[in-house]
């Protein structure tokens, strides 16, 4: 569904992308993970349409981005990053005045329909601004869902969300994987990446460290870590591949050792010496 060749981008001296390539499966939910700065959001825009690549290529469903936007764009929907609502209209009329720029047949219907996905049909009448973080996300996110798109773009959809209402929010992600759509999002946060996709990539400084399935990214560094907090304050960390062997090492250090499975951060530290904030 989707093929990433090379791709690069610079802003100025910056480089924000260095030469990425991957490729996503129709109906695969794929993330992005890495800290910020890391070229996340960077490879999304390319992605959508919203900014060239300075080399490289990409496709979504055989199509060239940069050689025929407006055909892409018939595939897409987009969560960005910023929220871009218009707060002084109610979630219908935000939504209406998307589907008549987008030309989306049975509006009334599809409007219904995507408000009831994302849990805001009762308060399609409600005032934009009124809406908490959380129903503002959620109504960006049906906004997408308008056209019916082949390709979900999911760009840090939780970002600023208290872990409660992240976790409805993954959800009403994962509702929208069961209607077989290919879902791309990039994130920050860990259990994000582990609870909803398939694949993640890593990236750090504008390159793709590792790209593989969240057991098997936490499999090539052990499964278990044995950590603790020296005299100094320093966190030190024994990465383990089986839980007795972790144990092991936690009897014969001092008190206060933790043992526990490894998270995908542990694989960002372990492959880039950095932790993803």
């Amino acid at each position: 569904m989707i093929k990433v060749d090379n791709l690069s981008k610079s802003y100025g001296s910056v480089t924000a992308v260095a030469g990425v390539s991957f490729e996503i499966s129709d109906g695969e939910v794929f993330g992005l993970l890495g800290p910020n700065g890391a070229g996340k959001t960077t490879i999304i825009k390319m992605l959508t349409t919203l900014t060239k690549p300075d080399g490289g290529r990409c496709s979504i469903d055989g199509i060239d981005v940069a050689a025929d936007p407006l055909e892409v764009k018939r595939l897409i929907g987009v969560v960005p990053q910023e929220n871009n609502l218009d707060r002084e209209l109610t979630a219908y009329e935000n939504l209406y005045i998307y589907s008549m720029f987008h030309n989306v047949e049975n509006r009334a219907d599809k409007i219904d329909e995507a408000l009831k996905i994302v849990g805001l049909w009762e308060r399609r009448d409600s005032l934009a601004h009124h809406f908490s973080g959380g129903m503002q996300r959620r109504l960006l996110l049906a906004r997408a869902l308008l056209p019916g798109p082949k390709v979900l773009f999911l760009d840090e959809p939780s970002i600023g969300l208290d872990p409660q209402i992240r976790r409805q929010m993954w959800d009403v992600i994962r509702k929208t994987r069961i209607e077989g759509r290919t879902v791309v999002l990039t994130t920050h946060y860990i259990e994000e990446a582990e609870a909803l996709c398939g694949r993640v990539g890593i990236l750090s400084k504008g390159k793709l460290v590792v790209l593989d399935t969240p057991a098997q990214l936490k499999a090539c560094v052990g499964e278990y870590i044995a950590e603790f907090i020296d005299p100094n304050g320093k966190l030190i960390q024994h990465i383990c591949k089986t839980r007795e062997e972790a144990h092991e090492i936690a009897k014969n250090l001092a008190d206060g050792v933790t043992v526990r499975k490894t998270n995908l951060e542990d694989v960002f530290i372990k492959l880039t010496g950095e932790r993803i904030e």
